[in-house]
């Protein structure tokens, strides 16, 4: 196999290639890691591995992303959205927290749960001279002293994971290590950051057959569910290949390994979709901490994501391997870390994953409906803010995990991947349905205040703001939760104004009727009458500048407003700030056009919030230089939104228009990007050498339109005769499906 994957190696790396990453890029270590949250990690969307060092052992940690304990969560079905406006009423508070949240931190399940690990003996190889994860072909080599070369990879789109030896003389037997699921120990009750020990889910003890080189691990989980590991290996002269995959509810089954082979049948397979994957998109950037970061952000993204995989969890495909249940059960929240989890996918061009994220959510649509009914007593869409696998509530602090405006914010995931990709089939069979389906729950729940007319909700709330108390409340709208509505509101009329029977008009004049968004001095407020008092680690009360990007940086009063508002953030500091809110910053401040505090808030997150192997761990990992959070349970959505903030930099789209290098710094000279995606289907590659934008290329993935702004004083079109319009600095030019245009700077 070996050589097989170096003739690979030289063809991708020294024929031209656009959009690769390069070898220094790459993980490079002189030692494997001693914990699993710095592991090498590998994935395809469904198994995930994490390579690392227990003891004297290779370990390999390996886990499936449907892996989960989907058990009800005891009690929750009993709460009721008035008894809760009811309670807050009376300043009983008490009573919803026992339901609600205390179940959370009580009971071990529902949850995500770990597969289990292979382990290898280290004394059979000596001391590890190289580790290194080639990211461009998802390839981790082990090099040891005694010459051994240990290799592993997961198939691109395959459920399988490959590992080899070579230059091996002995016979390498894996040994497989369980979960402690069954043991005399109680396990540990530690909170849900902390995870309780696994045994607390009450397993029976599962088993482990062996045959002449195969293992297989049957572990019963809860009721009648389980789930299989198989591991299969070859000895043939100084070569040891083999083979391992999870399964869940079925029996697992691998094929017989053809050693006549140079290489396991499918890696030709795997290293094509590596190739495409990479050829979609590329940056290209002076900064070389965060240039190296972005690349293992989107590798990142290519393990966890694929059309027909569950959402993007907190871990997704990389659960805890330390006894514990993970962080937060893993499960999946609504209120900041899946969406944040597919931002980098719109504008990277790689609809095909972000597009696991609609298809999964229409999937649980039925018992999402079905629980709007049943909580505040509706018809229409609304969606629990955290949830299990099958989209059932967890509950945890029910401002949020019960939170009346969730769907809002995953509704504008339809409508980016409809603007993006400008498929109307999607358009009328998924985008207008699910939109339509949220604005009917939301014009029941929703109260007509008799004074001023206008739409309030019962209760409000902004993300983790006052934590869980009955101050967590609000009588009034909060940023938080408007935004959401106007922008649910805004996209739903330009969806309506595409398709058949549509009627833009009414939604239009039902946006009227809600208030204007708070502000005063400080910028957008927490909500009425409540400032942000201190640092907060959620940024709430700024989504409408992002993701929502409601106000216009052209317009005066807007980028007042913005301006006010990352002052005052400045202002209150980031003592309580997560590693995400560092990512989610650089975003807003792209928005606002601040490329140097954009790129200030990405160095930071790389610098102090990141392990060595690039995981997000939360907390400041510099002895709290930055943060008052010293902690490290790692998550996701911090990775994938730093990507995001780096696309935010480069261009933007959603001002009707497409921006070149919009929030870059000063000092960065020579800039560029290939294929990057916009709003209306179009792929956009721009170079900037030496201080100038030299050129702009745009193809049309689908058609119509494009609106540019100059990104310089005097232009052509390179090698066409197109016809295009001004209109103030924005070019129009009618385009058809697939055509290119090249703009160049006309150095007038």
């Amino acid at each position: 196999m070996r050589n097989c994957l170096l003739f690979i190696f030289y063809l991708l790396y020294y024929l031209p290639a656009v959009a690769q990453p390069g070898v220094k890029d790459n993980l490079v270590f002189d030692s494997m890691a001693k914990r699993w949250d710095e592991a090498i990690p590998l994935g395809n969307g469904w198994l995930g591995a994490l390579i690392w060092q227990k003891e004297n052992k290779v370990r390999i940690s390996l886990d499936r992303v449907d892996l989960w304990d989907d058990r009800p969560m005891p009690e929750i079905e009993k709460l009721r959205f008035k008894w809760v406006v009811a309670q807050v009423r009376k300043g009983q508070y008490d009573t919803v927290q026992k339901i609600g949240d205390e179940p959370y931190e009580k009971y071990p399940a529902p949850t995500k749960i770990p597969g289990a690990a292979i382990e290898f003996d280290l004394n059979k190889f000596g001391k590890v001279v190289s580790n290194e994860l080639d990211i461009k072909t998802a390839l981790c080599t082990i090099h040891f002293e005694n010459g051994v070369i240990f290799n592993n990879y997961i198939h691109a789109t395959n459920q399988v994971g490959y590992f080899n030896f070579e230059n091996c003389t002995e016979a390498i037997i894996p040994v497989i290590k369980i979960p402690s699921y069954h043991s005399v120990k109680k396990g540990i009750s530690g909170n849900s950051v902390e995870g309780q020990g696994l045994q607390k889910l009450g397993y029976k003890a599962g088993n482990i057959e062996r045959g002449k080189n195969f293992l297989r691990y049957h572990q019963p989980t809860w009721k009648n569910n389980y789930y299989e590991l198989l591991v299969q290996w070859i000895k043939k002269g100084n070569k040891i290949m083999g083979q391992w995959t999870i399964t869940q509810n079925k029996r697992a089954i691998l094929p017989a390994i053809n050693f006549t082979l140079k290489e396991p049948a499918g890696w030709n397979t795997h290293i094509a979709w590596w190739k495409n994957y990479w050829s979609r998109s590329a940056v290209s950037i002076p900064d070389t901490l965060l240039a190296k970061q972005y690349y293992l952000e989107m590798y990142k993204f290519g393990c966890v994501a694929r059309s027909n995989t569950p959402p993007i969890s907190l871990q997704a495909i990389w659960t805890a391997d330390n006894g514990n249940l993970p962080p937060w059960k893993g499960d999946l929240h609504h209120d900041l870390n899946t969406e944040l989890s597919y931002w980098p996918g719109y504008t990277g061009n790689h609809l095909d994953l972000t597009a696991s994220f609609t298809n999964w959510l229409w999937k649980v649509k039925p018992e999402n409906e079905r629980w709007t009914k049943q909580y505040f007593g509706t018809d229409g869409l609304n969606v629990p803010g955290v949830t299990t696998i099958s989209g059932k509530p967890m509950g945890g602090w029910i401002q949020y995990s019960m939170s009346p405006t969730t769907a809002a914010w995953l509704a504008q995931h339809f409508y980016w991947q409809w603007k993006y990709s400008m498929n109307k089939k999607f358009l009328e069979q998924r985008c207008r349905p699910y939109f339509d389906a949220v604005e009917k729950y939301l014009s029941k729940i929703r109260i007509t205040d008799t004074v001023s007319g206008q739409y309030h909700l019962p209760l409000s709330s902004s993300p983790e703001y006052n934590d869980n108390s009955i101050q967590a409340w609000f009588p009034n709208f909060t940023n938080y939760d408007l935004s959401l509505i106007k922008n649910l509101n805004r996209e739903y009329s330009d969806i309506l104004s595409k398709v058949p029977y549509g009627n833009p008009e009414k939604i239009v004049e039902n946006s009227k009727l809600y208030p204007p968004l708070d502000t005063n001095q400080t910028g957008l407020t927490i909500a009425p009458n409540q400032n942000l008092d201190q640092s907060h680690r959620h940024h709430a009360h700024l989504m409408a500048v992002y993701p929502m990007e409601l106000p216009d940086v052209t317009n005066g009063t807007d980028k007042s407003i913005m301006d006010k508002s990352l002052r005052w953030l400045e202002q209150k500091g980031t003592r309580e700030w997560c590693g995400y809110s560092f990512s989610w910053a650089a975003c807003l401040y792209a928005k606002a056009k601040d490329g140097d505090n954009a790129a200030k808030m990405l160095r930071i997150f790389v610098s102090n919030f990141v392990s060595s192997n690039s995981f997000h761990l939360n907390g400041d990992q510099r002895g709290g230089q930055y943060s008052n959070f010293t902690y490290r349970p790692f998550t996701l959505e911090g990775n994938f939104a730093f990507a995001q903030g780096i696309h935010e930099m480069l261009i933007q789209s959603n001002n009707g228009y497409i921006e070149i290098f919009p929030a870059i710094p000063a000092q960065w000279k020579n800039v560029s990007f290939q294929t990057l995606r916009t709003e209306g289907a179009f792929l956009v590659s721009a170079v900037k050498e030496n201080g100038n934008i030299m050129e702009v290329k745009i193809i049309a993935d689908e058609g119509g339109v494009v609106y540019l702004k100059l990104p310089f004083k005097s232009f052509y079109i390179d090698g066409n005769k197109k016809k295009y319009s001004l209109n103030g600095n924005v070019l129009e030019v009618k385009m058809a499906k697939s055509e290119t245009i090249l703009v160049k700077n006309g150095f007038e």
